[in-house]
């Protein structure tokens, strides 16, 4: 058996083959799909291949993947070996890279598939899209600040309310230009943005754990598509806290000697966009009637308000884990307010309405979830007081969070109730 490294470059992969315990260098190939399909066909069926996840990596990785026993794609921060070498050239990284993965000492990244990666592809783009679109607006409101025009009296102002008073103000010739072109550019991106929401929309309308995921409070079209284009095969994750992991969510320790463990900020590792958007969702579930609010709150009067957003979030990716790996639907859930959501999903997918749920719904209905909501977020108030009344929670430590993972049911994801079909 071969261990075969390949160090990428935009126009060539510097190859090296580690046998015998020996590393020989052959070469270099073209970064081009004919000459790698040419490559992978002159290997053997139990070879091991190993790249570093750089642009281009994804692509090669599917290409020799069907032709040899073992294709690793390396994360690029874990090889440190490379990073904080004193030698740094091609050829030593590619030797590098076959000796590491002689010796099964590599960080091994997942390889989504064709369709998970085209929904990545897309989320990355409508971020882009996104933040483009923030600029354009913030330069708008720096034209207001800068004409002494006053805080505007509409609460959207690229609204057609907003556009109807920007218009009936004089501005100098220069800053009537910057207004009407970034209108312009704000147009253009809304419309960019409105096509990429579709084809996400397509890709949740035929994703039952995205659907599932929207039962959940705070999670719409966009942040179920991240999430699960994030998390992939839900099987990779032996349990909740590796998810967690994962998505960045767990504090950094340290640790030394005798001392006690120091815990700090989240990790911040894996996927920003994932991580953005369940601290998002979590905003939106803390200002929701439930169980995860009434989390929110209890960290919140401790902690402060950020800290509990993100705790939110972490709990959030805990009750996901549960959810996908159970194949079940959120246990508090709101059906009015999952109706909704789908009904917009079938809105932005193009889908005849009704395809997901017959949109149709009274106010008396909408009235008895909501004080269903209150119910069981009262009955998470009452078990946290009964729990720290008890010694056992986190006020037998002031300022910090239990050492020990609670026990609790309450804002978990346990047995599905008996709700109304959606």
């Amino acid at each position: 058996m071969r261990c075969i490294a390949l160090d990428v470059h935009r126009d060539f992969c510097e190859v090296a083959v580690a046998e015998h315990g020996q590393v020989s260098h052959k070469g270099r190939i073209e970064t081009s799909r004919p000459s790698l399909e040419l490559f992978a066909q002159s290997l053997a069926s139990d070879d091991q291949v190993v790249l570093e996840a750089t642009g281009p990596a994804f692509a090669i990785a599917r290409i020799l993947r069907p032709h040899v026993a073992r294709v690793v794609v390396a994360n690029a921060q874990e090889v440190r070996a490379i990073s904080h070498a004193r030698v740094k050239s091609d050829r030593f990284d590619a030797a590098t890279l076959a000796r590491l993965l002689s010796a099964d000492l590599l960080a091994e990244v997942w390889v989504c598939d064709e369709r998970t990666g085209a929904v990545r592809r897309r989320l990355a783009r409508r971020g882009a899209l996104v933040r483009q679109r923030t600029r354009a607006k913030n330069e708008v409101h720096a034209v207001i600040s800068r004409c002494l025009l006053g805080r505007p009296p509409v609460s959207d102002l690229f609204g057609k309310g907003g556009r109807r008073w920007l218009a009936g103000h004089e501005l100098a010739e220069e800053e009537q230009e910057t207004v009407e072109g970034c209108l312009r550019q704000i147009d253009f991106l809304d419309a960019e943005i409105e096509l990429i929401d579709g084809k996400v929309a397509q890709f949740v309308l035929g994703s039952a754990d995205a659907q599932r995921l929207m039962t959940i409070p705070g999670i719409d079209v966009i942040t179920a598509a991240a999430l699960i284009a994030a998390i992939g095969d839900i099987g990779r994750f032996a349990s909740a806290r590796q998810l967690v992991a994962y998505l960045g969510l767990d504090p950094k320790v340290r640790q030394s000697g005798s001392e006690p463990a120091r815990h700090g900020t989240i990790s911040k590792r894996g996927d920003a966009r994932a991580r953005h958007v369940l601290v998002e969702a979590a905003w939106t579930a803390t200002r929701t009637a439930g169980p995860l609010r009434a989390f929110g709150e209890r960290i919140g009067a401790r902690r402060g308000k950020q800290i509990a957003a993100v705790a939110v979030a972490r709990k959030i990716a805990t009750i996901a884990w549960h959810m996908l790996t159970r194949g079940e639907d959120y246990a508090f859930a709101r059906p009015s307010l999952t109706r909704g959501k789908l009904r917009r999903l079938e809105r932005l997918a193009d889908a005849p309405a009704g395809t997901l749920v017959d949109a149709r719904h009274q106010r008396r209905h909408r009235d008895r979830e909501r004080e269903l909501q209150r119910q069981a977020e009262r009955s998470y108030r009452r078990l946290v007081s009964d729990w720290q009344a008890a010694g056992k929670g986190a006020c037998a430590t002031p300022g910090r969070a239990s050492q020990r993972p609670s026990k609790g049911t309450a804002a978990r994801q346990t047995s599905k109730p008996q709700t109304a079909a959606l």
